[in-house]
């Protein structure tokens, strides 16, 4: 945690006093009385639902912002963004969120449509000159197919578009506090090797945040946030290990151990209608990379969650084509989802993901 985060927390967590006067005896006696200490609570935000690469109706990247507080800060204190996909600035400029405020940015896997917000978010918190900002992520992963998926990479080379085009010299021209070598020098990257049980990557305080190995690409990972205030998994783009039929389920075992009585799960999805079986034309590996909503529904009863959260949905509301397909039978509803995740068994509450949705726990 850098010295900064540690004295931000401190401050956070002090416990407030007030100010009581009373007469005892003929005489006035000033007392410094705590107050009771407010509420603890988490918030949850979709920051991005788009399913893949594509771009349907103004939907930012995918992306999940994680709020830590209380209710004197609006649940405010500490911030975590899952993932970073294109449009992420400007979905936390809607809900008064400036880059220079996150604790923490943590991706899943290395896909475009996770990460294509990283660098818009590094350039302007250089330009604002904010605080060193800890990158967490998995390690150099190689692919089967013998190539590397490298988030350490990505992240140290994330300003070198800047750089090359001459705005890093310009801007510091103008003021020469701002950093030489650009937003990779506001990078602090933390990597670890996924594993197949839960583990610690990143804490702050009263907020803990594990992970764990889970398919999709090469190095993909999932995490759990835990605070007194409730715990949320974000499942990124898992699916099973089997890659294919027959199989027991498309999400990952590995995934639900992590939700294991979890109170929010959030995972990307894809419609059973865009199966090989419904002659949609999606390719069948792309389909079953994807944990289904049916079976998103049936782990989150198993898991024991309250909520799920659906994002990443593909196809999305609305959308005749998903990528270059036909949606078979026509654009799907909020509906076609939950209907899909009752399927599956799930009584709990269903949040069909659109950009900016929002979950508080307490409820409030």
């Amino acid at each position: 945690m850098t010295r900064s985060a540690r004295r931000g927390y401190a401050a956070f967590n002090m416990k407030r006093v007030s100010i009581t006067i009373a007469l005892v005896g003929g005489m006035w006696f000033i007392a410094a009385v705590p107050m009771a200490e407010a509420a603890p609570c988490l918030m949850v935000t979709l920051t991005g639902t788009q399913g893949g690469p594509s771009v349907f109706n103004g939907q930012a990247g995918a992306g999940t912002l994680v709020r830590y507080g209380d209710d004197s800060n609006n649940c405010g204190a500490v911030k975590l963004q899952f993932d970073a996909g294109r449009g992420t600035n400007m979905r936390l400029s809607q809900i008064g969120v400036s880059p220079v405020q996150l604790n923490a940015i943590f991706f899943t896997h290395m896909h475009s449509d996770h990460t294509e917000g990283f660098a818009d978010i590094m350039l302007l918190r250089w330009y604002f000159k904010g605080p060193k900002l800890d990158i967490v992520c998995s390690s150099d992963a190689v692919s089967a197919l013998g190539f590397t998926n490298s988030c350490r990479r990505y992240a140290m080379h994330i300003g070198d578009a800047f750089l090359q085009s001459g705005e890093i010299a310009e801007r510091r021209s103008e003021d020469n506090a701002r950093l030489a070598g650009g937003p990779a020098d506001l990078t602090n990257v933390i990597t670890f090797e996924p594993k197949d049980e839960p583990q610690g990557v990143w804490s702050f305080g009263d907020v803990k945040v594990s992970a764990i190995r889970s398919t999709h690409t090469a190095g993909h990972a999932s995490y759990r946030v835990d605070t007194p205030a409730g715990s949320v998994m974000i499942g990124g783009d898992a699916s099973n290990d089997v890659p294919a039929p027959p199989r027991a389920s498309s999400t990952s075992d590995q995934v639900e151990r992590l939700a294991k009585g979890v109170d929010i799960i959030v995972h990307s999805t894809i419609h059973p209608v865009m199966g090989p079986d419904r002659n949609s034309g999606f390719p069948p590996p792309s389909f079953y990379r994807q944990s289904t909503a049916t079976d998103l529904g049936a782990m989150a009863k198993r898991a024991g969650a309250k909520y799920l959260m659906l994002t990443h949905l593909a196809p999305s509301l609305g959308a005749a084509r998903h990528n270059r397909w036909n949606v078979p039978g026509g654009p799907l509803t909020e509906a076609d989802y939950r209907k899909a995740v009752e399927a599956g068994g799930f009584t709990g509450t269903t949040i069909v993901g659109t950009d900016l949705a929002t979950l508080r726990l307490p409820a409030k």
